[in-house]
């Protein structure tokens, strides 16, 4: 697939240092769905609407303001949605039986349960209720293990984000050492096997660290591109990358900020202006990854409505 080049800021050398391009995710998140829009016309000429249904359980704020912000970005590109709310004590199977509803019902191309979930609920067997052909999250047992055989699937929308980012920001991981910090089944595990994928636009080599790795610096210093989602604010620093490293930031984590209205502000796992010195390119918290993400979802249900992923 041709990968579309987007307009970048180059780094200027000086004084032994250089400033790192800002790879704007909310930039190529717009490239993206711009791109979506004559699949959906297409779809449209045929009598189909791509749909994507969420299910969302409780009141927690974050993933409110989560669900709004795909709704929105569903309705710019003309894809239907729905949001099925439930009360936080719902139970378990009260949430599985809508799951089931939702993935009989053919106007709903993607089912996406919103987590985290209520702690008395098992994640796990919540998602492993819907569909694996409607699981535009990509976080499925099968979706999960037809990535790991290379087999067409839904990749995992922040992990598919990542690349499209490294990709379209003129930063193919093909040949380069990338570290990986975090292990999550949700961004670190499936992003390091997508990046070692024997193709076009992967073809990395990857060292997988986390939470309980020696030494951290020791590794990210031997990194040509630099991926962190360990969830730890501050957790790379400037001594821990190398001059000219490309760094994807996933982390985003509140800290205490009483100039805001809500006391608090996202921030990385990088400690972005000190890292940003050494950096030939790094994504910004918020407004890198976060797009993207949304904007995968987006190309899931699209993708979906075609037919589902093909070789």
């Amino acid at each position: 697939m041709a990968v579309p080049s987007v307009v970048r800021t180059p780094f200027i050398p000086h004084t032994g240092r250089v400033t790192a391009e800002i790879i704007d995710g909310k930039a190529i998140a717009a490239e993206v769905r711009a791109e979506l829009v004559p699949r959906i016309e297409t779809l449209g000429e045929r009598g189909v609407t791509p749909g994507l249904a969420f299910v969302l359980v409780g009141e927690n704020p974050a993933s409110v303001t989560y669900v709004r912000g795909k709704e929105r970005d569903c309705a710019q590109v003309g894809i239907a949605t729905e949001t099925v709310r439930m009360r936080a004590d719902a139970t378990q199977q009260q949430v599985i039986d809508v799951v089931q509803e939702l993935n009989a019902d053919p106007k709903w191309h993607g089912v996406l349960v919103q987590l985290p979930l209520p702690d008395h609920m098992d994640e796990e067997t919540v998602i492993a209720s819907v569909d694996p052909d409607k699981d535009v999250d990509g976080i499925h047992p099968q979706s999960m293990g037809k990535l790991m055989r290379g087999l067409p699937t839904y990749l995992g929308a922040t992990p598919h984000g990542v690349l499209q980012l490294l990709l379209r920001s003129g930063h193919p991981p093909d040949g380069k050492h990338v570290v990986v910090c975090g292990r999550s089944s949700l961004v670190g595990r499936p992003l390091a096997v997508l990046l070692a994928q024997k193709r076009e636009g992967a073809n990395a080599t990857v060292t997988v660290c986390h939470t309980g790795t020696r030494e951290l610096g020791e590794f990210t210093r031997q990194a040509d591109i630099v991926v962190s989602a360990m969830g730890r604010a501050g957790t790379i620093k400037a001594d821990m990358v190398r001059e000219g490293v490309v760094v994807i930031d996933v982390g985003t984590n509140p800290i205490p900020d009483e100039t805001k209205k809500s006391g608090q502000r996202l921030v990385g796992d990088v400690d972005f202006d000190a890292v940003k010195e050494k950096a030939v390119a790094i994504t910004p918290v918020p407004g890198g990854v976060g797009p993207m993400t949304r904007a995968m979802l987006l190309w899931n249900t699209v993708l979906a409505a075609e037919g589902g992923p093909r070789s």
